[in-house]
């Protein structure tokens, strides 16, 4: 009973922390910035504008929204030794990205984020790789290293990749107080997954063909929107685990106000950002790993991205489900879930034991 108490406590406070922290980057982000043409619009213009973006997206050419694979050859630099006679180091290759939709090119076109980047820690061997994916504002690599548990990946005989989202960490305009994906305009969201999958789609090739056995994503909040969206994109996974993931673009807009005030406003547009999503959301794709693949962890008390993302994205996947008791930030609980993920990962044979 004791410890029950304290995890509610311990809740209670996780999510006072996110509720106050979710208000400060509003602020933050808002600050300076220009309202989007979507945000200017009457609601019965967005409802138009977004069943004609849905139309676009729903046409033959989507099928082929994701390409597949190509070759890469990324640039090497060392950042710094590893035990055992391993090393850190930061690779970067050319994204060589074109918007799907062709009035985006000029918008979505910036000279930082046309190379992708990860730091990976590595063995002096070829070993398998967990690639970390992160969250919004996020992919600054020192920052990434506390966020992730990288030394006890690497402890349990796992390489790791700090993968970089578009318009993040080393992507990013270090002028722009927020970056433009994902953004208001449901265009630039898409783009910024299909960008995100085509990077994710080489970078696992060319862990393969360098020898990595089996590669792996787990990803937190966006980069677990990400990473179960790479479930249903990217070929030759060897797991997939969103962590206190984002499930839905349109549930989060619904939820924070953005989409009208009055019922029927709400659910017309909320009709119409389901549609235009349709094309990048993991809730709307069938998965390419089995569920014994599979694992989500939820925390109970998060404010950001509350736990009905998680459930929903473990029922459409037929996926098991953790929940730690903390929130999103104040992870209260989190080694439980991560020792989960080190069962899982012995399980599938992808490490000897955790």
């Amino acid at each position: 009973m004791i410890r029950r108490a304290t995890r509610r406590v311990l809740g209670n406070a996780a999510a006072a922390v996110d509720r106050v922290a979710t208000h400060a980057a509003f602020v933050q982000t808002s600050r300076g910035r220009r309202k989007s043409q979507a945000e200017t619009l009457s609601h019965s213009e967005r409802v138009e504008a977004l069943d004609l973006l849905a139309r676009e997206y729903e046409t033959s050419k989507a099928e082929n929204f994701f390409r597949p694979p190509r070759e890469i050859s990324p640039s090497e630099r060392v950042v710094r030794a590893m035990p055992s006679g391993g090393s850190v180091v930061d690779l970067a290759w050319s994204s060589d990205y074109q918007p799907f939709l062709g009035g985006m090119a000029e918008r979505y076109d910036r000279p930082e984020n046309r190379v992708a980047a990860a730091r990976m820690f590595r063995g002096r061997e070829p070993r398998p790789v967990a690639i970390c994916v992160h969250g919004y504002l996020g992919g600054h690599y020192g920052m990434e290293e506390r966020a992730f548990p990288v030394r006890w990946f690497y402890k349990i005989g796992l390489d790791v990749a700090l993968f970089v989202l578009p318009f993040h960490g080393v992507r990013a305009n270090p002028r722009r107080n927020a970056p433009p994906f994902p953004g208001a305009d449901p265009r630039m969201t898409n783009e910024g997954f299909r960008q995100a999958m085509a990077d994710l789609s080489d970078f696992v090739q060319w862990l393969g063909h360098r020898g990595h056995s089996d590669v792996g994503i787990l990803g937190m909040s966006l980069g677990g929107y990400t990473t179960a969206l790479a479930a249903t994109v990217v070929p030759d996974l060897a797991f997939g685990i969103p962590i206190i993931p984002l499930g839905s673009f349109p549930d989060i807009a619904r939820d924070q106000g953005r989409i009208g005030s009055a019922p029927e406003q709400i659910a017309e547009q909320y009709a119409g950002l389901e549609r235009v999503h349709r094309v990048i959301s993991p809730l709307r794709r069938k998965p390419l790993l089995s569920p014994k693949q599979l694992l989500v962890i939820g925390a109970k008390a998060d404010q950001i991205t509350p736990i009905a993302h998680a459930r929903r994205l473990a029922t459409h996947f037929g996926a098991p489900m953790e929940a730690w008791h903390g929130g999103h930030l104040l992870q209260f609980g989190r080694a439980e879930g991560f020792r989960r993920i080190g069962r899982l990962l012995n399980e599938l044979g992808v490490i000897a034991r955790a």
